[in-house]
């Protein structure tokens, strides 16, 4: 090969892992995946739970203090807890299990939201009502606390999201939780 030939290459290899880096730059840390183990955002919050993880009967975390936050949010909504009935979701449900009545009511809650009701609360579903949620006071900056309330359809609930990003919410019993998807201490 002649020096043209290798410096043209050498010039594109340069050029591409410049481009990696800077698209690595870019993306912006909106909030936190199973991973990381919490629910958790930066910033701004309104888009803090795009990109959380699935929570669901059969996925890799279903019973945890995540799943908790997320029956708050139903109990708020006003959920149907099952298909056959007209039982609501009630606080007394709120325990971080994912079983069948957070199933149904899951489901529920999606259709009014006009997504695939497939109980499975990823992304867009978590996204959608992660909108119902408003500032009360506190701060957006980083390192800061920053206090929120979820209005929901039938019922509304203060929450937080700490100094270290993560999400605090009442619990079934009123006791405050960080939204963590690797442990459960709900009550």
């Amino acid at each position: 090969m002649d020096f043209h030939g290798k410096r043209s290459r050498t010039v594109a290899a340069v050029m591409g892992a410049a481009m990696v880096a800077t698209l690595g730059l870019a993306a912006s840390p909106a909030s936190a995946k199973i991973s990381d183990g919490w629910v958790r955002g930066y910033d701004r919050f309104s888009d803090d739970w795009d990109d959380e993880g699935d929570l669901g009967r059969l996925e890799a975390e279903p019973n945890s203090n995540a799943t908790c936050l997320l029956q708050r949010i139903l109990w708020a909504e006003g959920a149907y807890a099952t298909d056959y009935d007209n039982e609501r979701f009630t606080e007394g449900d709120i325990d971080g299990y994912f079983g069948w009545r957070t199933f149904y009511s899951l489901r529920d809650v999606q259709k009014g939201l006009a997504v695939t009701p497939d109980g499975i609360a990823g992304g867009t579903t978590l996204g959608l009502l992660n909108k119902h949620m408003y500032q009360t006071g506190g701060s957006t900056a980083r390192g800061k606390t920053l206090y929120l309330t979820y209005q929901g359809k039938r019922h509304s609930f203060d929450l937080s999201r700490n100094s270290e990003g993560k999400y605090v919410f009442p619990d079934g019993n009123g006791d405050s939780r960080q939204a963590g998807y690797k442990y459960l201490t709900c009550g």
